[in-house]
């Protein structure tokens, strides 16, 4: 490696890396045990590994497909359409979450008609939790799909349209398997984004303890109340995601991604 890289390389390590540290050093382990048995942490701990699964779900569902569209077809606008669609990794979270109320309220542009003729309401509910942490980490799973996407060598497709395949089933058969690692890896930043969601979830959801009240919420309202309690609902989330990350790239994205 070159020197000149060194530096700078254990320069950004160490700022990465310290904090997390810091957290690991300063945990009150002696209470850890006490702070974990409290039920609000269980509840909060439970409805983050929920929503979040479900919002990785969602954006599986609708994400591959928006991905697939940004690769592979010719339709007018895909720079704009890649835009719009990847704009919530630069926009703040609590933007995000007004947005959804704009569209989603009981004043909102869909929320007024579902609230007046269906009865139904959306935000400070679980579902609001579910919607908010899709918004924002969908696009992590449409980047890393279309980018498998365009690697992905199009010589096999095409020998499947040869071969009398239609695109449905060359897409099901062929193009899936191909990118099953770039859908993996979307899926695990996917989800890990979602578990840490705060900005849009507080503002659209709400911070209500056993409804919408996630980890990254109850680690905020501790903080002002408790700072060891806040200490020790980070290191679960921390524990958490690092965990994932580890385990799950191993399994999934195979060795030639693997550490």
């Amino acid at each position: 490696m070159p020197a000149p890289l060194l530096v700078p390389a254990a320069i950004g390590i160490v700022f990465l890396v310290f904090p997390l540290v810091g957290l690991v050093i300063r945990a009150p382990w002696s209470a850890i045990g006490p702070q974990l048995a409290q039920e609000g942490v269980g509840q909060a701990l439970r409805l983050s590994l929920v929503s979040a699964t479900l919002a990785t779900l969602v954006s599986l569902l609708l994400g591959v497909p928006i991905a697939w569209v940004l690769a592979r077809s010719r339709i007018p606008g895909r720079s704009v359409l890649r835009a719009l669609v990847t704009v919530p990794l630069v926009l703040p979270p609590v933007v995000g979450g007004v947005a959804l109320f704009l569209v989603l309220g009981r004043q909102g542009i869909l929320g007024r008609p579902l609230f007046e003729h269906l009865g139904i309401t959306i935000p400070f509910t679980t579902t609001a939790v579910v919607i908010a942490e899709t918004f924002v980490a969908m696009p992590f799973l449409v980047i890393s799909v279309e980018g498998a996407l365009r690697a992905a060598d199009a010589r096999f497709e095409d020998a499947a349209a040869t071969l009398g395949a239609d695109r449905w089933t060359t897409f099901r058969r062929v193009t899936l398997p191909l990118v099953a690692p770039g859908i993996a890896a979307g899926a695990v930043l996917c989800w890990a984004r979602a578990l840490g969601e705060f900005g849009a979830t507080i503002t659209f959801a709400g911070n209500f303890p056993g409804t919408t009240q996630t980890m990254p919420l109850a680690v905020y309202l501790a903080l002002q109340r408790d700072p060891e309690a806040a200490i020790v609902l980070s290191l679960v989330l921390l524990a958490v995601s690092l965990a994932t990350l580890l385990l799950l790239r191993d399994r999934w994205l195979g060795r030639g991604v693997s550490a």
